[in-house]
């Protein structure tokens, strides 16, 4: 007997990917198209649906569902976008499941791109021994999941677990989100890296600045790591107070659900040891009223598969995730 496939869909707002995938999280097939998302929705979802038809011809067989991660707000249980922000005209109610549901065959299932990556890491990763657990996407901006007896938590419009909204500091640096002291605006990819141009900028970073040759714009996190481990002591001391900053959003997920694993995944996690030292420290230190040692903090196993075994899982489970 056949076994049987499953499609994952991430939507982003330059390129589109599409992976078939089994019940064991083994991707048999794969493929990307660009968004193209100036032609409109119904033009992106016959992209998404020739990219599930070619994969198919390929894997010799057709999804039996599709799990499609989204890139903001989403009417769940109707398969409606409700308000993509990065997308042209924010895919408002648009019927992305009764649109595209007809054009590959099968039932298709929307979630949010970062509770889609939390349920990949919760089925197929770390969160397969856990009963309660968070997890962090770091990258451009920093999402967030929660899933309890494991189950996600999505709240009556799939946004609980907007993470990176914690408020650390109350009259920090505005946000993207347009409030201030956001974790995301002292934490994420971007906060980290300015923190380092500025640095480099006043002559406070020579290792990294032969690392980019004076290039600014070569500047990320992982070069801030490159140049921490090479002697420049301003650029480990901004890494750890994001790591910081970070770890304070932790503790407050921490005494707030208690969870047995907290997973950080993303970009930034891969500062590496540095990152994870601090954030382990901080938390041992800060959280008083449970036992820290009782929370594991790891790095995603799944790496940046989470998102793509996300909608494999998604699919799998017929949107039954909550």
């Amino acid at each position: 007997m056949t076994q049987e496939l499953y499609a994952s869909v991430d939507l982003g707002g330059t390129k589109i990917a599409c992976a078939f995938g089994d019940a064991e999280g083994r991707i048999v097939a794969e493929d990307r198209a660009p968004t193209e998302s100036y032609e409109g929705p119904e033009n992106v979802i016959k992209r998404i649906a020739r990219l599930i038809n070619d994969l198919a011809e390929k894997a010799g067989q057709r999804p039996a569902a599709v799990g499609m991660a989204v890139p903001g707000l989403a009417d769940l249980p109707n398969g409606v976008t409700l308000f993509l922000p990065n997308l042209p005209g924010q895919w408002r109610n648009v019927p992305v499941r009764d649109l595209l549901a007809p054009q590959v065959g099968c039932p298709v299932y929307l979630l949010n791109d970062v509770r889609t990556a939390t349920l990949g890491e919760l089925t197929f990763g770390h969160g397969k021994t856990a009963k309660t657990m968070a997890f962090f996407a770091l990258g451009t901006g920093i999402g967030g999941g929660i899933a309890i007896d494991g189950k996600l938590r999505l709240g009556p419009l799939g946004a609980a677990g907007e993470l990176g909204h914690l408020i650390i500091e109350p009259d920090g640096p505005l946000c993207g989100c347009g409030n201030r002291g956001c974790m995301e605006a002292l934490a994420s990819g971007p906060a980290i890296t300015a923190e380092g141009v500025r640095l480099m900028l006043i002559g406070q970073a020579p290792k990294m600045y032969e690392m980019v040759e004076g290039d600014y714009s070569k500047v990320t996190p992982k070069v801030m790591a490159e140049a921490a481990a090479a002697g420049d002591e301003p650029i480990k001391q901004a890494i750890i107070r994001a790591a910081q900053y970070l770890a304070i959003g932790i503790c407050n997920v921490i005494v707030t659900i208690h969870p047995d694993l907290v997973v950080l995944g993303g970009g930034v996690a891969n500062i590496g040891a540095l990152l994870f030292d601090t954030v382990r420290a901080t938390v041992k230190e800060r959280v008083r009223m449970i036992p820290p040692e009782t929370v594991r903090i790891e790095p995603s196993l799944l790496g940046d598969r989470a998102g793509t075994l996300g909608g494999i899982a998604l699919a799998m489970k017929r949107g039954q995730v909550a």
